[in-house]
This record gives structure tokens, C-alpha cells and sequence, in this order.
């Protein structure tokens, strides 16, 4: 549009002295005309009418001039001013306008961090660390039930666990797997030491066999061997074993002894935090059941309950005997 109007500009220049004639017919009807012909840029002839304005002022004044007798100084310099130059300057003029008072924008600073991003951070570092404890969790229950899982050997058909063995009774009396022949036995491997564990596990045991005796009838030879012989003298057995069960058994022996019975029935043991005698020993939570020949019949892991027990027992005693029958 700059050139169109730069162009109209030199074709006004050229009939100004009657065109832009304030008393002209044409100089009346041309600058509405001309607004309607470029619709939408209104401003850029409003330069147009200032130069009319001008015009007619400086038509006055060389009027005033040539009835005094003197040279018509500003009539010259309009002449000598292009009209291109006065449209320019309205179109200056419009833009200062426009210019904001404070000459630069306004800057909007927000806060980069929102309290929702803020949320969603905190929520997802809790997941992360929630995801991690029980991954962790996993992992630790993996090893420690790998370590305490009961090895069956090549035998098909029958577990390759218990043997012979030699040990010492809680009365001082040396005694091996012979001594139980003809009966039931139940076997758990612990300490005297153990803080929980074998407490509660020796409690499920002596009620589990009661209740097999009461709903049965039959008498099961519960036996706890120690996997602790550093500490757990005969005495030290036979005081602990009594706070149980009348028939419960208690074995311990030379740590030779305890490793080779231990070995045989696939059970693991280890001391942690050897402080001198202040340690704990670290071992299998399982109960074997022996049938009257003192072969492994099955084992019992420490989530049975005491009915559970006693009816496993129960279903074993008597699938044993349906087998025997056959």
C-alpha cells in the first residue's frame, strides 16, 4: 500500500493548485472518496486532510501577503514540502501515538514450579520409594526361604532326608535313631537361646500332638534338637524341654555330631553376631514328621497353625496306613 500511496501522492502534487484548492469542488469530494477506495487504512489519509488544512492556511496567509505587497514566504516553503513528506509525517505521528506511555511491554513473571507439579513430585518420589521397600522385601524373603527350603535328593518317590545319628539326651544318655523305632516322631531343630521362634514353634508342637492324642489317639514323640551344642548343655536341655511337654525329648551333642544330623535332615544353621555367648544362631524353621520306621514321611513349615498341624499329622498317619495295607 506504501507505493500506491506514494503514487497517488506525485498525481496530487502535480494538480495541487486546484485540486487541493480549499474552495475546490473536487478537493471536497476527493479525500472521502479516497478513504472508501482503501478500506481498513482510514489513518493513512488522515495526512492527506492535514495538508488540506495547511494549504488552505497558507492560501490565506499568501492572500494577506499579496495585499500588503510582500513575498509569500510560507506559501514558498509548502510549495517546496512534497506532499509524499507531509503524508509520512501524519503517518509518524499516528504511530508516536500508539507508542505506549512507558515504552516497553510489560513483563508477566510466573512461578516455574506450581503446586501441582509440586504434588505430583512428592507423589511420585513416594511411589518410587514404596515400589522400592517391597521389591527389597521380596528380594531378602526370596533369599532367606532359598536357605531355609528343604533339598530332596535323587530318590524318586522319597525324599532324601534323615538318617542315622548319635546324640545325648536330655537325661545325659546317649541315644541314636533306633532308640524311636515303633513310634511317631516329630523332630524340630532350635535353641534354648532363641528369643521367639522356637518358643512358639515348640508350643504349636506339644499342643499339635495333643490334640492328634485326643482326637486319635495316638501318641507322637515330639524331639527338639539343638543346633546350638556350644551352649546348650544336658542340663541347660533338660531345664528348657521341661517348661513344654512331659514327653518331649531334648538332643544335643558335639558341634560334630549336631552337623552331621543336621546335614542328613537338610537343615540350615548359622550363628549371627558372634559377641562372645551373646549371639543368636540363625536356622530352618521346619517340622519333620518319622514314621515308626524313622523315615521322612513330610515336613511342616512354620505358617501351619495348630489345627493345620494336627490334622496334617492326622492325614499322614492315615495315608501311611492305606499305603502299608496295599
Amino acid at each position: 500500500m506504501g507505493a500506491w500511496r506514494r503514487l497517488l501522492a506525485s498525481a496530487l502534487v502535480t494538480g495541487r493548485s486546484r485540486i487541493l484548492s480549499p474552495q475546490s469542488h473536487h478537493s471536497r469530494l476527493l479525500a472521502p472518496r479516497l478513504v472508501d477506495f482503501f478500506p481498513g487504512t482510514p489513518a493513512a489519509f488522515q495526512g492527506f486532510q492535514g495538508v488540506q488544512r495547511r494549504m488552505s492556511t497558507t492560501t490565506a496567509t499568501s492572500a494577506a501577503a499579496a495585499a500588503a505587497g510582500q513575498p509569500d514566504a510560507a506559501a514558498t516553503s509548502t510549495a517546496e514540502k512534497p506532499l509524499a513528506e507531509g503524508v509520512e509525517e501524519e503517518e509518524t505521528k499516528q504511530a508516536k501515538t500508539e507508542t505506549p506511555v512507558s515504552g516497553e511491554p510489560k513483563v508477566v513473571r510466573r512461578n516455574p514450579v506450581s503446586w501441582l507439579s509440586f504434588f505430583l513430585l512428592v507423589a511420585t518420589a513416594a511411589a518410587l520409594l514404596f515400589v522400592f521397600e517391597r521389591e527389597k522385601k521380596k528380594a531378602l524373603d526370596a533369599i532367606r526361604n532359598k536357605e531355609m527350603d528343604v533339598k530332596y535328593g535323587p530318590s524318586v518317590g522319597k525324599a532324601a532326608i534323615g538318617g542315622p545319628f548319635k546324640l545325648v539326651n536330655h537325661e545325659g544318655k546317649t541315644v541314636t535313631e533306633k532308640d524311636f523305632l515303633g513310634n511317631w516322631t516329630l523332630m524340630y531343630f532350635g535353641f534354648t537361646s532363641c528369643p521367639d521362634i522356637c518358643p512358639d514353634e515348640l508350643q504349636k508342637m506339644v499342643q499339635a500332638i495333643d490334640a492328634v492324642d485326643k482326637k486319635s489317639g495316638l501318641k507322637i514323640a515330639p524331639l527338639f534338637v539343638s543346633v546350638d551344642p556350644e551352649r546348650d548343655s544336658v542340663e541347660q536341655m533338660k531345664e528348657y524341654v521341661q517348661e513344654f511337654h512331659p514327653r518331649l525329648v531334648g538332643l544335643t551333642g558335639a558341634p560334630e555330631d549336631i552337623k552331621q544330623v543336621a546335614k542328613s535332615f537338610r537343615v540350615y544353621y548359622m550363628k549371627t553376631g558372634d559377641e562372645g555367648d551373646d549371639y543368636l544362631v540363625d536356622h530352618s524353621i521346619i517340622m519333620y514328621l518319622m514314621d515308626p520306621k524313622m523315615e521322612f514321611v513330610n515336613f511342616f513349615g512354620k505358617n501351619y497353625t495348630v489345627d493345620e498341624l494336627s490334622q496334617g499329622i492326622m492325614d499322614e498317619v492315615k495315608s501311611h496306613g492305606k499305603t502299608k495295607r496295599s
